[in-house]
């Protein structure tokens, strides 16, 4: 009986030493870099960064106007030209049926 409780033993340290065997080994990654991102990528990380710099732009422009650093004159000659760059740049990266966002809006 003693013989069968140390076989038994050994048998389930044998188990668990072979069921997490693999998890106890460090990965060895075929490939650790990072892919460079492709033209379309790149195009489409210029869009946000645009559609990012004009909203910026607005909200500072929106701010400044409501705590009187901007006049209201100005702050009408100011909005406009802001919110097309906003505008164009979200247009460009709607989804298109070719799956490619639009030419990068020229800054203004």
């Amino acid at each position: 009986m003693a013989l069968a409780l140390a076989l038994g033993g050994v048998l389930a340290v044998l188990v668990v030493v072979f069921v997490a065997g693999p998890f106890l080994r460090e990965p060895a990654p075929a490939n650790d870099r990072l892919d460079e991102p492709g033209e379309l990528e790149r195009r489409r990380l210029a869009l946000i960064e645009e559609r990012d710099r004009a909203l910026f732009a607005l909200k500072e422009l929106e701010f400044d106007h409501r705590t009187g650093k901007v006049t209201d004159a100005d702050y009408r000659e100011l909005v406009g030209p802001l919110r097309r760059r906003a505008a164009e740049a979200l247009r460009a990266l709607e989804p298109r049926a070719e799956g490619r966002p639009a030419a990068i809006p020229s800054s203004r």
